[in-house]
């Protein structure tokens, strides 16, 4: 395949597995994208998923520092090793989302629902105003989102312990 810029030999080469771009993070962390076809490459470039619930390794798009779309990744299987890791570790840089595995207390008062939950990243309390705080992703999947608007995900209701399940039954 056609590498993206005219010398394939040269460090801004898109020498990789013929995928459609190849990223590289530079000394001040920035990315640049080396787009397949494109004369130049892209500097200051951010990734972000089109359907972060549902298709997480499907649908990245990149952007340049606008915020405007230069290509579309159907799926990270596209890409070179590299510059996989680096859009997966990027995106889990941006989008921190805790996920719940226990709940460890909660309460109910004044309107807002206290909840102290273990996660994977350690244990959280945050506050919840409603129902509309929390958004269903499938039968046994769901987000919470706080009053500070921060994210926190329950993989799977069936997974968590009958203590944590009966919490959440009782307010969601």
């Amino acid at each position: 395949m056609q590498a993206a810029s005219g010398d394939s030999t040269g460090p801004g080469a898109a020498d990789g597995p013929d995928g459609p771009v190849r990223l590289e993070r530079t000394a001040r962390g920035e990315l640049t994208a080396h787009i397949r076809g494109a004369a130049e490459p892209a500097h200051n470039v951010q990734v972000a998923r089109c359907f972060p619930w549902s298709l997480r390794g499907r649908y990245i798009s990149i952007r340049d520092s606008e915020g405007k779309e230069l290509l579309l990744l159907a799926d990270l299987s596209e890409l070179d090793e590299a510059t996989a890791a680096l859009i997966e570790e990027e995106l889990r840089e941006k989008f921190f989302v805790p996920k719940i595995r226990r709940i460890v207390s909660y309460s109910a008062e004044f309107g807002l629902v206290s909840v102290t939950a273990e996660t994977d990243r350690g244990e959280v309390s945050f506050q919840l105003r409603d129902r509309e705080d929390v958004r269903l992703l499938s039968p046994t999947r769901a987000v919470f989102r706080d009053v500070d608007g921060n994210l926190y995900e329950v993989e799977d209701f069936e997974a968590l312990d009958s203590a944590s399940r009966k919490h959440i039954e009782q307010h969601f």
